[in-house]
């Protein structure tokens, strides 16, 4: 067994070196997420959620999904590339927190209006949880008007899955 280290509100050891690949794995696992993103690569960005991980968005208007598990992920990350192409990622600082699967990621996305061909950037702020089979929790503190400013009208709750289903004209 590697280094042990103690937890103040625990009494047992607590094996470094899991804790360690535990944390290695969760950054891993967001490049690879920001890698699909900006290769524009949707069914692979939703291939790497466990197949009964979440997406919830506490900040969206009433009514907009919840995605649970991999392929109603899949489903509704299937439009996004109809709306927004992303380009870079401008800024990026990610914090850690106690549990070594959870990150706390706040950045910006930069790219094209899919419809306009007008520039966005977006800030973001996401909790993640990462687990053996992918993302476990994936918690978007996006900003409903920001998104609506970035694409020169309001988004219907289905925007992300399909852009003919409700994307701004």
């Amino acid at each position: 067994m590697g280094p042990v280290r103690y937890r103040p509100d625990e009494r047992r050891p607590v094996d470094t070196t899991d804790h360690d690949a535990r944390r290695r794995r969760a950054h891993e696992l967001v490049d690879r997420l920001q890698d699909r993103l900006l290769a524009h690569d949707m069914t692979g960005f939703a291939g790497l959620w466990a197949p009964d991980g979440t997406a919830d968005f506490p900040f969206a208007p009433p009514g907009w999904p919840r995605p649970r598990g991999r392929e109603e992920i899949r489903a509704y990350v299937a439009g996004y590339n109809e709306l927004v192409l992303p380009r870079e990622i401008v800024h990026q600082t990610r914090h850690e927190t106690g549990d070594p699967d959870t990150l706390v990621l706040e950045w910006g996305v930069a790219g094209t209006v899919t419809a306009t061909g007008a520039p966005y950037r977006l800030d973001y702020v996401v909790v993640i949880t990462c687990g053996a089979e992918g993302v476990v929790s994936y918690r978007d503190y996006w900003s409903p008007s920001a998104v609506e400013r970035a694409l020169g009208g309001p988004m219907e709750p289905a925007a992300f899955g399909g852009a003919a289903q409700g994307s701004p004209a």
